[in-house]
Order: C-alpha cells, then structure tokens, then sequence
C-alpha cells in the first residue's frame, strides 16, 4: 500500500561483554517493539480499506449520479427528437397533400389549355370574310398565354415541393437515425447502471464527449426545425399562388366566355337583321316582279292605244283633198301616247334592273346569313361545348 512506511526491524544479536538476563531482555524488548509495529500497521491497513472502501462508494456514487443524469437527458432529447420527427413527418405529409392539390391544378391547367387551343382552331374554320381578329381570338389568345404561364409556374413549384419533401425525409432519416441511436445509448447506460463488480463487462471508451454528443441531436434537431420552417414558408408561398392562378385564370375564362357571349350576340343580331333584310328584300322583288308585269301590261295598252291613233291618222289621210286638213288633237295624241310608250319602256327596264339589284342583294344577303350560321354554329355551339366542362375553383 502507498502511504505505509514502516521502519525496518532490527536484528536482534547477542552484545558481547553482557550477561543472559540482559540478552535476554534486549530480546524481550526487541520483541515488544516487532508486535507494536505490527499492530500499528494493522491499524494503517484496517483505516486504509475503510477510506479506500468510503471513496470507492462515493466514486460510484458519483458514476451512478452521472448516469442517471444521462439516462434523464437522453430520455429528455429522445421526447425532443420525437417531437421532433412527429413534427416533420405531418409536415412531410401535408407538403405530399400539397403536392397532389398541384398536380391537380397542373392537370386542370393542361385540360384548360387543350380546351383554348382548340377554340382558337375551330374559329379558324369560319368561312373567309368571317375569318377575322376579334375580340373572342385576342380573349383566347389571352387565356391560352395566362394558362400556360400558371402552367409553367406550378410545374416549377412541383419541383421545388418535391426537393422539399426530399430535404424533410432526409431530416427524417437523421432525426429517425438519432433516435434510434439514442434508444440504444439509454439501453446501455440503463445496463450499466444496473451493473454490478459481480458483472462487469469490458465497455468501448466513449467515441464523443458529452458535449460533442448533445450537439449532434442539437444539430439534427436544428436541421430539422430549419426545413420544416423551409416547408412552412413554401407551403404559404404555394397555398397564395394556387389562390392567385386560379383567380388569374377564372378571370380570364370569365372574359373570354363574356367576349363569346358579346360575339354570340352579335353575330346573331346581325343575322337576324340580315333575315328581317332578306325577307324585305325578297317582298320588294316580289313587288318588283308585279310592277314589271304590270309596266308590261301598260305597255301593251298604250301599244294599241297608239296604233289605233295611228290607224285612224292613216285613215284620215285618204280623206279627199279638199278634206284633208291639219288635225292638231289627234297629232297631240299620237305623240302623247308615243311618249307614255317611250316612258313605260324605260320604267320597265329600271324594272329589271331594280330586280337585278335585288336579285344580288338577295344572294349576297343569303351568303351573310349561311356565313353568319356557320360563325354562329362554331362559337355557340362547337366552342361552347369544349368549354362547358371548364370550371375554375381556388386549387
């Protein structure tokens, strides 16, 4: 033992020149000396144990204190760490629920678009004179940019939600890994405090110290908050543009249906003028046919008319001489009535030519209305049809 210095004992030799009584005594008192030293260092070794004994108690004490310690702060960020992971998995669930709603409104917006595309390809069947740039194609032109623009939009916010997602399952995984590694630590410090000198096995050395070890779930934990606080921010930004995309195009679906609808209007406005045109028309040429006739009709009796003036002339004029005179009114008549011949003809033929007018007004107008059928026919009923089933809501 260190601490125990013990004088060496002398050896016990005769001196010459002395008696046996004192030898004898000199050995006697060598003796006496011998057993003090030996009860004396029984006593040193006996307070030895007992303060080895008393230090070896506190010191595992100490180390019984200091795993218990550790047994709370493992359990205390084990509970962190599930919290933690509990936290990020409904997060990780809702940002898949999220992801899904995008998909969504990315399939809506593709369908949506196919709709437009297909308007704008339909109004190009309209007939020549009908094939112009409205107000419908500059409002489907509109919408096929705003739908392709949120199209891209939200294809871009699918990939970063699904890089999200990546960066929350790889903090899942660390914080998972943590856990577990955590559970086995407590198993074993939980051991080892159940463990006894009656069994002790041979430990590892600890690879960290304490400190480097409450970092490490301190920094997973720290990575975790930070991508769930990432995923909070993005979910915000995603939720307020699926809002305004859809406001943006239900704005614009509702624009270019209203321009249908003017254009629907329209066209069918002026159709019906047209028709109301047409019907007057073809009553004015019914019209213009009877006057013709009757101008014909007309004609035939000034025709006779003139020639009876024209007979009796002749037959005045064989009359005798001396009975041959200058018979004004009958002159005046035959010029007269060779006037309203000469004014019929002329009225008969502005006659045809006013039913040739009418005749390509009629024509032309029959044209308009097919043409104006066709417009309408494509808009109100081909167009409508694609565009029945699009119905915007918020995504």
């Amino acid at each position: 033992f260190s601490g125990l210095i013990w004088p060496p004992v002398k050896s016990i030799m005769s001196v010459p020149g002395h008696s046996p009584q004192q030898g004898d005594e000199t050995k006697l008192m060598n003796f006496e000396v011998l057993r003090n030293n030996s009860e004396l260092f029984r006593a040193e070794c006996t307070r030895l144990m007992l303060e080895t004994d008393k230090e070896s108690k506190r010191m595992q004490n100490d180390d019984n204190r200091r795993l218990d310690q550790r047994l709370r702060d493992i359990q205390f960020l084990k509970k962190e760490l599930e919290l933690k992971l509990e936290e990020i998995i409904v997060e990780i669930d809702v940002l898949i629920a999220l992801q899904s709603r995008v998909a969504k409104a990315l399939e809506a917006c593709t369908e949506t678009l196919k709709v437009s595309v297909v308007c704008l390809e339909e109004r190009r069947k309209h007939l020549p004179s009908e094939r112009l740039h409205d107000e419908v194609d500059k409002e489907l032109l509109k919408e096929k940019e705003v739908i392709e623009g949120v199209a891209s939009l939200l294809q871009r916010v699918t990939e970063q939600i699904t890089e999200q997602i990546r960066l929350d399952r790889s903090a899942k995984y660390q914080l998972e890994k943590d856990l577990k590694e955590k559970f086995e630590a407590q198993c074993i410090d939980n051991s080892c405090l159940l463990m006894t000198h009656h069994s002790i096995n041979n430990l590892q050395s600890l690879g960290v110290t304490p400190k480097q070890w409450e970092n490490i779930s301190d920094i997973n934990m720290t990575k975790a908050e930070q991508q769930q606080a990432n995923s909070l921010t993005l979910r915000a930004l995603v939720e307020c543009l699926l809002e305004q995309t859809a406001a943006d195009m239900q704005k614009q679906v509702q624009a270019t249906a209203a321009a249908f609808q003017l254009n629907v209007r329209e066209i069918k406005s002026a159709k019906s003028q047209m028709e109301d045109q047409l019907a007057a028309i073809l009553s004015e040429f019914a019209s213009q046919e009877r006057i013709g006739e009757d101008l014909q009709v007309a004609i035939a009796e000034r025709e006779q008319v003139m020639s009876l003036a024209q007979a009796r002339l002749a037959l005045r004029r064989q009359r005798p001489g001396k009975e041959q005179c200058h018979d004004p009114a009958q002159s005046q008549l035959l010029a007269e009535v060779q006037n309203h011949v000469q004014q019929l003809h002329e009225a008969a033929a502005q006659s045809d030519e006013e039913q040739r007018a009418l005749l390509r007004c009629q024509l032309e107008l029959q044209e308009g209305i097919e043409m104006k059928a066709n417009s309408l026919y494509i808009d109100e009923v081909i167009c409508a049809q694609h565009r029945e089933p699009i119905v915007i809501h918020n995504f």
